[in-house]
């Protein structure tokens, strides 16, 4: 079977990366911490609304710790303007003890994209769901964002499969997605105690996952992000389930 590798951030380019969305962010117009992880480190949050916003978009750059392309794209929206009537909210990683280590699951050991409350169930190994649904800090950080704030649609960036799941929400939202950005539109299998199919069934929203390939080039990273601004403008005048207005 081959292997495929993926890069992850050094703690030393993690240390600077949240730096970096902390202070110096051009666009956002206010930065937060929604949480804290077991190891204490911030799990930041970065929001830029434009005037009168009536379509929140949240953008969840990584929450396994070594699949970490999506916070270059994070990054990006970040520095990037939010389009007209919308707001944007952005959290880079999810998981900062698991970027720091390298590691999928936290610092705990858990796969905190197991452990969100709907079909959960218990699993070991590398896909260990921890005791509970929502026994990790991470994991009740998100759940707590997502209830306060309500999305209309939430992006999960995920490796290394690239492309988009059909993930349970408005398919619409999904398929559009992938032809902004190039990636394929594939039903992936449900997994227990996913983020995705938490948010989807909790709140009724769209949450859906984007599976960026192992290797991502710097265009590739442009390309996702534009397509997440470009979704977001397009959908800013429509009428979505599950919609909250940006007040």
């Amino acid at each position: 079977m081959r292997i495929r590798r993926i890069s992850v951030l050094s703690p030393v380019a993690l240390a600077a990366f949240l730096a970096l969305i902390a202070v110096s962010s051009a666009a956002a117009d206010r930065r937060s911490a929604i949480g804290h992880s077991v190891a204490g480190r911030p799990i930041v949050e970065a929001i830029d609304r434009a005037p009168r916003a009536r379509l929140r978009v949240l953008v969840v750059g990584c929450i396994h710790g070594d699949e970490t392309a999506g916070m270059r794209v994070a990054r990006r929206l970040i520095g990037a303007a939010a389009p007209a009537r919308v707001e944007l909210d952005v959290v880079p990683t999810l998981n900062p003890d698991g970027v720091a280590a390298g590691t999928r699951g936290n610092a705990d050991g858990v796969d905190l994209n197991r452990n969100f409350p709907f079909a959960w169930r218990p699993l070991g190994g590398g896909e260990y769901s921890g005791p509970h649904p929502l026994s990790e800090p991470e994991s009740r950080a998100a759940r707590n964002l997502i209830r306060r704030t309500d999305p209309a649609i939430t992006i999960w960036f995920h490796q290394p499969f690239g492309l988009v799941d059909r993930s349970g929400g408005d398919v619409a939202i999904e398929r559009r997605y992938a032809q902004l950005s190039g990636l394929p539109l594939v039903g992936l299998r449900r997994y227990p105690g996913s983020a995705s199919s938490w948010q989807n069934h909790a709140m009724g929203s769209t949450a859906f996952v984007v599976e960026l390939p192992a290797v991502v080039s710097g265009w590739l990273v442009r390309r996702a992000a534009r397509a997440t601004l470009a979704l977001a403008a397009e959908y800013a005048g429509a009428e979505i389930g599950g919609a909250t207005p940006a007040g």
